[in-house]
């Protein structure tokens, strides 16, 4: 990383609802994660994000309501900015799109982009509402999509396969406002020619971003050009937003999607106008903005010397990395993202989650049903991160692990090396002695390993292998505490007990300065607990002493980190999620046909069967395969050794969640070089139209065991 600063964003969540759990692994978790991962290694960082109160997501809700736009985005901005604060994502603005100063900077923009001849006016036909005597904008339609034929996908988009549309893509157009089918009447538009700049796209991102995007948005980017972009409108017929800064377009306000983005930078200005006059009120950023001057915005925005990070969810890609760069490159002056690292949907249950059906987990019901348990839901989406395919959150796998990973191996860690400490030595640190046993020596070469491989994931945003890192400092300290039994050594070598606290609580100090990327309120007690300020705990300390000898650690009885959850709890919310309506999925949909059966194999004997020798392995360690998409590389526990596979599965499996995994291993086939490396067998996953599966053992058994 070589710039001297970088500019995050996170997609502005429309001002005409709640958040859900949804939002939070698409866009805003990740986005937080990276920029206190930069900040704690003292980078230039500023965080952006914004309600977006504008299009016809506002107007819709309003109708609804029976209220005015500016009623509901007054209502749900409020609801939304103390949402984020309550749950611990570190803004340095959020900013509203209402705001005069981004009128301005988007009527700006549009007229530089008139004045240079980069639009194109054109008079087309577009749906009419005869009975409200109104053009509609594309989310007052609603019809069949031409993709996947969910019968209710919007005007600009479906919800459900994630395709970008145009209202006259959709199949039985309905309005949503008379609920009858629009007619069909001229009116005049500004549109960007999208296909002039594809050349320049092709360049940009196709060649420039290829093997450094991920797979999933790289994917999506490819199909949209390799299917030719055409025109597009940057001016509706709407009666609440921005207005189109042109005499002949009275009445027109601009596509949201052109104003939307840019309030990323009208929120920048924003921000440097508060901390050059003195008025800056938003929470106290993590670093010094001090001697700043309200030009200095366009650092941030305009200089060769920043990455810009857009963070969005699967159905912003497309805007984010083909429009809005080809709006900012007509522009001129401003710089176009370094990465837009999106994640896929996160799904509930094994549904997808649905604000119409009121089928999610609302951040806000989270928060007053879970007091003081914001950490365990960050940790909870960050471990399950849809970071390139759909995943799934339940209620019961939310209580498994902060049950056994949270309370069991973090929090009863914490707690065992306090106690000890105080029962020993009164909470002062003990000294680090002059030998270090080989227990010693190993746990803490895992720890670094542990931290290096931490900071490698975080730099490529994968958080998901990074949180599992983090753990795995947890995991090397708690095995290191159990094989060395201080406890039993007290009577007869005190001063090896001190060794090894003096040890183990430098993993904890470690763990205190992790936990502020992925647990910040965790962080926090930890750092009162270890009677540190929590500002000193940057990165740069993960290799050196945190707790020198004799420094004073908490005197009083630790505080549980974690508490375990019971059933009780997982029912109550279990409870709570029955769908106001079943999924509209039609008839003919992949969701609801019966996939066809692979057709049988010839016929074999029961001795062919018998020379495939099938064990159940488990998977010590996991990792990608170099310049290969779709391979994964396992150490696997035969039983018998420990034997190198190569698996194709990098499409639906994440190393970090199959570490630890038991699978069915074919051991005989016969060894295979692929990309230089000797796979020494085939681990077994069922397939079906979905793609591929685990096939788990119903419960533990010993490496070896025989698949018969």
């Amino acid at each position: 990383m070589n710039a001297k600063r970088t500019t995050v964003t996170a997609a502005l969540p429309y001002a005409n609802g709640p958040l859900h759990i949804g939002h939070i692994a698409g866009a805003y978790l990740p986005a937080d994660l990276y920029v206190r991962y930069l900040r704690l290694r003292g980078q230039d960082v500023i965080f952006i994000c914004g309600s977006d109160e504008h299009g016809a997501a506002i107007t819709l809700r309003a109708k609804k309501e029976g209220i005015t736009p500016r009623e509901i985005i007054d209502k749900y901005d409020a609801s939304i900015r103390e949402t984020f604060a309550r749950f611990g994502i570190a803004f340095d603005i959020y900013h509203r799109t209402s705001e005069p100063i981004h009128h301005q900077t988007s009527q700006d923009i549009f007229l530089r982009l008139y004045e240079k001849g980069e639009f194109v006016e054109q008079v087309t036909e577009q749906y009419f509402d005869e009975q409200f005597q109104q053009f509609l904008a594309d989310r007052y339609i609603t019809g069949t999509c031409p993709v996947c034929a969910n019968p209710n996908a919007y005007g600009d988009q479906c919800e459900r396969c994630g395709s970008s549309l145009n209202p006259t893509d959709l199949k039985n157009p309905i309005s949503t406002l008379s609920g009858q089918p629009p007619v069909l009447r001229q009116t005049r538009h500004w549109y960007l020619p999208l296909d002039k700049y594809q050349p320049w796209l092709e360049t940009w991102l196709m060649e420039g971003k290829k093997n450094i995007w991920k797979n999933n948005v790289y994917g999506q980017c490819g199909s949209w050009l390799r299917a030719g972009l055409q025109p597009r409108a940057m001016t509706r017929d709407l009666d609440w937003g921005v207005d189109v800064p042109l005499p002949e377009a009275e009445g027109k306000k601009l596509y949201v999607w052109m104003d939307a983005p840019i309030g990323y930078i009208s929120a920048t200005r924003q921000l440097f106008q508060e901390l050059a006059t003195g008025s800056y009120q938003f929470a106290t950023p993590q670093r010094s903005f001090e001697g700043v001057r309200a030009e200095d915005w366009e650092l941030y925005w305009k200089s060769e010397d920043t990455r810009l990070l857009h963070f969005v969810g699967k159905d912003n890609i497309v805007f984010h990395c083909l429009i809005f760069p080809a709006i900012l490159h007509a522009h001129g002056d401003y710089i176009v993202p370094d990465n837009v690292p999106a994640n896929e949907f996160l799904n509930l249950e094994g549904d997808k989650m649905s604000t119409s059906r009121n089928f999610a987990v609302w951040l806000h019901e989270y928060l007053d049903d879970f007091p003081g348990k914001e950490d365990v839901l960050r940790y909870v989406l960050c471990s399950i991160l849809p970071e390139q395919k759909d995943s799934d959150f339940t209620w019961k796998d939310f209580q498994a692990r902060n049950n056994n990973e949270l309370a069991d191996t973090l929090g009863n860690l914490v707690n065992r090396v306090v106690v000890l400490t105080q029962k020993y030595y009164h909470g002062v640190v003990p000294p680090a002695g002059n030998q270090v046993s080989p227990m010693q020596a190993t746990a803490e070469a895992q720890v670094q390993a542990s931290i290096a491989a931490c900071e490698a994931a975080l730099e490529n945003f994968r958080f998901r292998e990074a949180l599992n890192e983090c753990m795995n400092v947890a995991r090397a300290a708690n095995k290191f505490l159990g094989d060395e039994e201080p406890w039993k050594k007290w009577k007869s070598d005190p001063e090896d007990v001190g060794r090894i606290l003096h040890a183990a609580l430098q993993m904890i100090g470690r763990l205190a300065v992790l936990t502020r990327v992925f647990l910040p309120h965790t962080a926090a007690r930890l750092a009162d607990m270890l009677r540190l300020e929590l500002d000193s705990l940057t990165w740069d300390r993960l290799s050196g002493t945190i707790l020198p000898t004799g420094h004073q650690i908490v005197t009083e009885a630790p505080a549980v980190l974690f508490e375990k959850i019971e059933d009780t709890i997982i029912e109550a919310q279990l409870q709570k999620l029955t769908p106001s309506q079943p999924p509209m999925v039609p008839a003919d949909s992949p969701e609801t046909s019966t996939p066809q059966p692979v057709p049988a194999r010839p016929e074999i004997t029961y001795e062919d069967f018998q020379r495939m020798d099938i064990r159940i392995g488990t998977i010590l360690e996991a990792s990608r395969v170099p310049k290969a998409d779709k391979l994964l590389q396992f150490k696997v526990d035969t039983g018998l050794d420990i034997r190198t596979i190569l698996s194709g599965v990098a499409e639906y499996f994440t190393p970090e969640e199959m570490v630890g995994r038991q699978v069915p291993v074919l051991i005989n086939l016969k060894p295979r070089t692929i990309r230089g490396i000797e796979s020494q067998g085939m681990i077994l996953f069922p397939e079906d139209h979905k793609g591929l599966h685990l096939m788990l053992p119903t419960v533990p058994v010993a490496p070896g065991a025989v698949v018969k």
